[in-house]
């Protein structure tokens, strides 16, 4: 990551509340006293550790109609609220993860038990970032264009939001399950957004020979950069790590693809970042040598998550991930030798 030292700290738990009930219901207010301080780069310096204030999750469903439950979370991280949404999900054969046999990932899912008939489930979390002066969407979904899809605009609408109030569009990469929102049904459905796209996913998904050159499987992914090209023309091809608003960061977390960028979101000495495709499920963190079919350069994703991991779970840091069970919040740890996924506890806190 170019040599910077990211500070991650734990944002501690829990004012919880839930919406979309009667008035008479109380809101829960818990206090607790986790903290930590991460450090995430090629040099990983270390930070002190540090006493922090709690960090609210809510959590809802909001049925957008009477066929469709829009789960929704939201947790605090200083001045902003962190609102985790879903788009939909799709199911991932067993055999779309080199480095393992489809033998071993299905009965990894079934010790599990996240073991589906079509393969792994996959989520498609998206974040939007609100501060009371800009919102800011981190990826978009496939937007129908994968699995059981195409959910955001409800999700959004579910908050008193259209896609035409959002500010800026972060695209982690230009994989089809990051972009399809921007450009469903052919339009450019956030008009009034700044999108942000590493220039090294730019160069790579509208590059004709490399299109060439791709699997199918990759095509659409292809197609949709041309498209999201096409419509938004005034895009922001970035290169390197950058603040895009006080608080809101690139980091660079190339491997799984060219580009590929993660968010880190920091204020008031509490941090989240969100890494998008570092951590897939079943098969993540354990394992750093496993890869999902569709990355370029195997050999760069894993040296990345072989530096990420063990860090992130060293120092507790608390991370956003696209394809974990919603809202995708967790933690990376260390139980007796082997990393695991740790979901972030929201409720009850101590």
């Amino acid at each position: 990551m170019r040599g910077h030292s990211f500070p991650f700290r734990q944002p501690p738990p829990v004012r919880q509340t839930r919406r979309g009930r009667g008035p008479d219901q109380k809101e829960q207010v818990m206090t607790g006293t986790s903290r930590r301080a991460f450090t995430l780069g090629l040099s990983f310096g270390a930070l002190a550790a540090r006493t922090l204030p709690l960090v609210g999750l809510v959590s809802h469903a909001a049925a957008a109609s009477p066929a469709v439950n829009l789960p929704q979370a939201q947790i605090r991280i200083g001045r902003f609220t962190v609102t985790a949404l879903a788009d939909g999900y799709a199911d991932m054969p067993y055999s779309y993860f080199p480095g393992r046999t489809p033998e071993q990932v299905e009965q990894a899912a079934r010790a599990q038990f996240v073991a589906r008939p079509g393969g792994v489930r996959f989520l498609f979390n998206q974040y939007l970032i609100e501060d009371g002066e800009r919102r800011v969407l981190i990826d978009t979904g496939p937007a129908g264009s994968l699995g059981q899809t195409g959910l955001l605009p409800q999700a959004l609408a579910a908050l008193g939001l259209r896609p035409d109030q959002i500010d800026a569009v972060i695209v982690t990469h230009m994989h089809q399950d990051h972009i399809g929102g921007l450009v469903a049904g052919g339009r450019n459905n956030f008009p009034s957004a700044e999108i942000y796209i590493d220039r090294r996913d730019v160069v790579h998904w509208t590059n004709p020979a490399k299109q060439n050159a791709a699997p199918e499987y990759l095509q659409p992914s292809f197609r949709l950069s041309a498209e999201v090209m096409r419509l938004y023309p005034r895009l922001q091809a970035i290169d390197g790590e950058r603040q895009i608003t006080r608080g809101i960061s690139i980091i660079d977390l190339a491997g799984h693809t060219p580009g590929h960028i993660g968010v880190r979101i920091e204020d008031a000495g509490q941090s989240l970042i969100m890494v998008s495709d570092m951590v897939f499920p079943v098969v993540h963190p354990s394992a750093t040598d496993v890869n999902f079919l569709m990355e370029q350069d195997h050999a760069a994703a894993q040296a990345m998550r072989a530096r990420f991991f063990p860090r992130a779970a060293e120092q507790g840091a608390l991370i956003a991930a696209t394809h974990m069970a919603f809202p995708g919040l967790g933690r990376i740890v260390s139980d007796r030798g082997s990393l695991r996924w740790q979901p972030a506890d929201w409720a009850f806190q101590a």
